[in-house]
């Protein structure tokens, strides 16, 4: 009795370190999908550290022409939810980059003008994560309020959105 209860043991826990395993991934690389749209590559340095550089692009404005062109780095700290394998929270922080033009067309106020510049800004982060446990997918949604430094139209913006990553 006591070696069948040992293998059923040993058994449960070599399918929870399984299953645990599976959910887990090193690297993915995908899209953000939010303010801005943006190509994403993220990458494990520890189980629980991760870096993510992500760069792209949005259009703002219909009278006004905003152009920006993004790109940053930051770190994330993941925290387990629950006992739900694969999904996880995370906090961490990081520094944005960003280029932009700015293009008026609307000449009645402002006349026409073209201005471009480029912007760095430090922010935190705060979201989750999930990776499926069957599939090579990883899905994540976070919020980053960024405060720039320099000359820029604006001072504070919050980004963020909804990522899909392909894992490996």
């Amino acid at each position: 009795m006591k070696k069948l209860t040992l293998v059923c043991l040993v058994a449960v826990l070599g399918m929870v370190n399984y299953s645990h395993a599976q959910s887990e991934y090193k690297t993915a690389v995908g899209l953000r999908v939010g303010i801005p749209v943006e190509a994403s590559l993220k990458h494990f340095i520890t189980s629980a550290g991760a870096i993510e550089a992500h760069a792209g692009f949005w259009h703002e404005g219909v009278s006004f022409g905003y152009n920006y062109f993004t790109f940053g780095a930051m770190y994330q700290h993941h925290f387990p939810i629950g006992s739900i394998p694969g999904f996880k929270w995370y906090v961490g922080g990081g520094v944005l980059g960003q280029v932009y033009s700015y293009s008026s067309n609307w000449k009645y106020y402002y006349g026409s003008s073209k201005y471009s510049n480029f912007g760095v800004g430090v922010h935190p982060v705060g979201g989750v994560d999930y990776k499926f446990s069957k599939i090579p997918l990883a899905v994540s949604a976070d919020v980053m309020p960024t405060f720039f430094i320099g000359d820029l139209y604006y001072n504070f913006r919050a980004f963020g959105g909804v990522a899909a990553r392909y894992t490996f």
